[in-house]
């Protein structure tokens, strides 16, 4: 008798024991014939910065385009953005959109996240901001980069969060959204905190920062109609999401505290092996993706595949190397690390609703892993 198979991410499982809660919460929202820049979109807002720990939040259409709005409102415009290679395009997107040019930096080896020291290293003369992104929910040491701008005497450097993959997780006390001068949320479906569609959110403390957000995100507008910020654009979350979301927020924590439990059972599956997870055991860190590597990926691939297990490889091309970039101005460091880890990571099934069966059974698949000598 074959198992069922077990997929890499189910994320409606979230919703087994929510789903009356968001049914009427989307219910509301039709009947009440207000759909965007609404209650719900203003009382999510408030939420969420709350939760971030900082004073504003604007609710916009998805991460992205929060990149592309956080750039432009610092001044990335025809400047310099320090960077990673290794996180899927998403800063590299909104550099390109703002007339920003990348210039992308090392990573730390052990869990894939910005090399602080790498980022010090390449600031110039027209580095306008460097994006933190927190990857597969490990956080970017944001303090260690403060501390070292300031060093460099360079306090007009804007450090920008990418959190899309780290909500809830922290420095300390400080959550990720709070560390840096502005952070950028997705709340794409498979997010830890997810939407039943697109949406993202900005948030940050400066007052002045926040109006010309506000104003970049719907047409330039001061006033309605009344565009005077150049490059506005339509960029809004809907109502719809914004009540689903103020339902699941109040489960984040559960829902990361069952990642990290699943992402233990695995550590202790791979003690003594040659695999080995690149998630942090701190406990500010998240588990997003449950990321192992291994000099042998392919045939870890064909093993749980064999298995009825599913994976992913997050992300199979650096930024530099994608054909859309070959003719675009950009500055790339030597990336050994970011170079050596492509080749050796797998995303594994790790997300809330997960039965026990299905954790242990990838525990085992991990733990029964033995590579293949190739000659």
């Amino acid at each position: 008798m074959s198992l069922a198979p077990i997929p890499l991410s189910v994320p409606s499982r979230q919703l087994d024991h929510i789903s009356e809660e968001i049914n009427r919460a989307a219910a509301e929202v039709i009947a009440s014939g207000w759909w965007l820049k609404g209650n719900e979109t203003s009382r999510f807002e408030e939420e969420w910065a709350r939760y971030c720990g900082t004073d504003h939040c604007l609710g916009v259409a998805n991460g992205t385009d929060g990149l592309e709005l956080a750039l432009r409102a610092v001044g990335a415009a025809k400047n310099e953005v320090i960077t990673v290679a290794n996180a899927g395009g998403y800063t590299t997107t909104a550099s390109r959109l703002v007339g920003a040019h990348p210039y992308y930096v090392d990573i730390d080896p052990a869990h894939l996240v910005l090399d602080v020291s790498a980022a010090l290293a390449a600031v110039g003369e027209q580095t306008r901001a460097i994006v933190a992104t927190h990857l597969f929910g490990n956080v970017v040491d944001v303090a260690q980069l403060r501390s070292g701008l300031a060093a460099l005497d360079r306090p007009d450097v804007i450090i920008v969060e990418d959190g899309s993959q780290a909500h809830g997780a922290g420095l300390g006390q400080t959550k990720v959204g709070a560390l840096g001068d502005v952070a950028v949320f997705s709340f794409y479906p498979t997010k830890n905190l997810g939407a039943l569609g697109d949406a993202g959110a900005i948030v940050c403390q400066d007052g002045s920062l926040f109006d010309e957000l506000q104003a970049l995100h719907q047409y330039g507008w001061t006033q309605r109609y009344r565009s005077e910020v150049a490059h506005g654009r339509n960029s809004r979350i809907d109502e719809i999401q914004a009540a689903i979301l103020r339902v699941k927020l109040p489960r984040l924590d559960e829902w990361n505290a069952e990642r990290r439990r699943i992402g233990s059972v695995y550590t202790k599956a791979i003690a003594g092996s040659k695999l080995r997870l690149i998630n942090d055991p701190d406990p500010g860190a998240v588990v997003h993706l449950t990321v192992v590597r291994s000099k042998a990926r392919d045939q870890l691939v064909d093993h749980l595949a064999g298995l009825g297990i599913g994976t992913a490889v997050h992300f199979p091309v650096l930024d530099p190397d994608q054909p859309s970039q070959a003719s675009l101005p950009s500055e790339t460091d030597t990336l050994v690390e970011s170079r050596a880890a492509l080749g050796e990571i797998l995303t594994v099934p790790c997300f809330p609703g997960m039965s026990d069966e299905e954790i242990d059974r990838v525990a085992h698949a991990l733990n029964t892993f033995e590579p293949k000598l190739v000659s």
